[in-house]
C-alpha cells in the first residue's frame, strides 16, 4: 500500500515520464518500483539501512546507501520525500543537489504536517519551486534548479555540543535528522545514573549520535563498546563522536539484529518508538524479543523507555522477569538478565 505522500506522486506520473529520476527522503513504500514503469530509469538514495536493504534486493532498481551519497548518479529529477526533520531536509538538498548540478528539476511530497511547505524558503538558493497539487493532508511541488550550488563539505552540518555527567564531559557531533541532536536526552541520562559498573563486550542499540555509547566508554574504559543504528546519520555522527573525544569503538548501520553479534555482555538502549511521523513499536519490541539470543549467559539488557510504553510484558516474555530499577514522571528503567 502506498503512503500518501506516494499516492500524490502517483497522481501526477506525467512528471517523471521518460526521467533518469532519483528519490530521497522519508521514503515508507515501493513507489520506486512502480515509478520505474515511467521512468528510463530510477535509483534512491537513503540514509535508512533498513529501506536500503529492501530495495537493494530488486534488480531494476539501483540503490545507495550513506549519510552523503559519493557515487555518481546521471538523475535529471530529484524526488525528495519531505522527513520529519526540517534540517534533514535542507541537508538532503545541498547535499544531493551539489551532486546533480544546475538543471536538475526537483519535486518534493510530503506531509502538511510536517512541515513541507518550508521547501519554498530552503528552495531558494537554487531557484523557486511552486506547488502543483493538493490531496490527503499531502503538498506536491515542482521546481528546477537554475543555480550552480556551492561545494558540498559533510564537515559544515555537524551540530556540536557538549554533555556532561558527574566529571565527565564529552563533545558530541551531530548530522541534521539524528536523535539527540542537540542535546543530552534526559531519559539517557536516567539510564546512565542507574547503569552498573560494566565489562567486556557491550552495545549500544539506537546509537543516534553516540551520546551513550561514549559516555559509557568514557566511564568505564576497558570495555569493548560498540554503536549500532539503522541510520546512516547517526553511524556517521556517532564515528565523528568517537574520534573527537579520542575513544574507540565500532559503529555499524544494522537493520534491528541484522547485523549483530551473539556474544554481547550488555545490551544498552534509549530503543526508537517513531517511524517519520508515526509511532511505530516494531523495532523497540523486536529489539526487547530477541535480546536474548545476541547476549551470553548472564548477560544482561538495560532500556530507557517512556513510561506508558508496555515494555514490561515483552521483556518478561523474552528473559522470565523484568526489573524496574528507576522510574521519574516520564522515563523508566527496565533490567534483565539472560539465565
Amino acid at each position: 500500500m502506498l503512503t500518501s505522500p506516494s499516492q500524490i506522486a502517483q497522481r501526477q506520473l506525467d512528471y517523471f515520464h521518460d526521467k533518469h529520476v532519483l528519490v530521497a527522503g522519508e521514503i515508507e513504500d515501493d513507489f520506486p518500483l512502480l515509478l520505474s514503469s515511467h521512468c528510463r530509469c530510477v535509483s534512491v538514495y537513503t540514509t535508512h539501512f533498513g529501506y536500503y536493504r529492501q530495495m537493494n534486493q530488486n534488480k531494476d532498481i539501483t540503490c545507495y546507501f550513506g549519510s552523503e551519497m559519493s557515487e555518481e548518479c546521471q538523475a535529471d529529477l530529484l524526488l525528495l520525500y519531505w522527513p520529519k526533520a526540517k534540517q534533514e531536509a535542507e541537508y538532503l538538498l545541498a547535499m544531493l543537489l551539489s551532486k546533480l548540478g544546475k538543471g536538475t528539476e526537483v519535486v518534493v511530497v510530503g506531509e502538511n504536517r510536517s512541515g513541507v511547505k518550508s521547501i519554498e524558503k530552503f528552495f531558494k538558493p537554487y531557484g523557486v519551486i511552486h506547488k502543483y497539487d493538493s490531496a490527503r493532508r499531502c503538498s506536491f511541488y515542482w521546481g528546477e534548479c537554475q543555480t550552480t550550488p556551492t561545494t558540498f563539505n559533510i564537515n559544515d552540518w555537524f551540530k556540536e555540543y557538549t554533555v556532561s555527567f558527574g566529571q565527565t564531559h564529552l563533545k558530541v557531533k551531530s548530522l541534521p535528522g539524528v536523535f539527540s541532536h542537540g542535546e543530552f536526552d534526559t531519559g539517557s541520562q536516567l539510564l546512565v545514573r542507574n547503569l552498573p559498573p560494566l565489562s567486556h563486550k557491550v552495545l549500544d542499540f539506537g546509537c543516534g549520535a553516540g551520546v551513550l555509547g561514549c559516555m559509557m566508554k568514557a566511564l568505564n574504559p576497558e570495555i569493548d563498546v560498540h554503536l549500532c543504528d539503522v541510520s546512516a546519520l547517526a553511524v556517521t555522527s556517532s564515528i565523528k563522536t568517537l574520534e573527537e573525544n579520542n575513544l574507540s569503538g565500532q559503529v555499524f548501520a544494522t537493520d534491528i539484529y541484522s547485523n549483530v553479534d551473539s556474544d554481547f555482555n550488555f545490551i544498552v538502549s534509549n530503543p526508537p518508538f517513531h517511524s517519520g511521523l508515526d509511532t511505530n513499536y516494531n523495532a523497540a519490541e523486536t529489539l526487547l524479543m530477541k535480546a536474548p539470543e545476541h547476549l551470553k549467559t548472564n548477560g544482561e539488557m538495560l532500556i530507557v523507555a517512556n513510561s506508558f510504553l508496555k515494555y514490561p510484558p515483552i521483556i518478561e516474555n523474552a528473559f522470565g522477569h523484568c526489573q524496574l530499577l528507576d522510574k521519574s514522571n516520564k522515563f523508566a528503567i527496565y533490567r534483565a538478565t539472560k539465565k
